[in-house]
């Protein structure tokens, strides 16, 4: 998807119950956001020469590390509006909308490299949380 996109595309890239934790500040709502709606997850943007199918990537999570940082972290975002919001200057914002179980077997594989895991970090009401707390939050019975 890219920030260019209609206002239908815009209400299903966007999660209206997270957006609405993360303004409350509320741990308990944003993981109650996770598992019962959805969040916007950044994806590399594919560049391949097209050659035939096999060529083509397997879409793959953006994750962002600081400086020279062993670990990664993983930003997830309450709408495709507020990952643009983080990079502005870059024109081809990629996203793909996750529900839990898709969230959870992505940090089941990821966690040992990711140092954090951020909610819409470019703000005004940016969380963070670790990757066992999120997942946690997800498996809770």
């Amino acid at each position: 998807m890219s920030s260019s996109t209609s206002a239908a595309q815009s209400a299903e890239f966007s999660s209206p119950m997270l957006a609405q934790a993360l303004e409350a500040g509320d741990p308990t709502s944003v993981a109650l956001a996770l598992r019962n709606d959805r969040v916007m997850v950044p994806m590399l943007v594919e560049i391949g020469n097209g050659d035939s199918a096999a060529d083509a990537a397997e879409p793959q999570v953006r994750v962002f590390r600081r400086g020279d940082a062993d670990k990664y972290m993983l930003l997830l975002f309450s709408s495709v509006d507020t990952y643009v919001a983080m990079l502005p200057e870059e024109s081809d914002h990629q996203v793909v909308a996750y529900r839990a179980e898709d969230l959870q077997a992505f940090l089941e594989t990821n966690k040992g490299v990711l140092e954090s895991v951020w909610f819409d970090v470019a703000g005004p009401h940016a969380m963070q949380a670790s990757a066992d707390d999120i997942l946690d939050a997800l498996t809770l019975s």
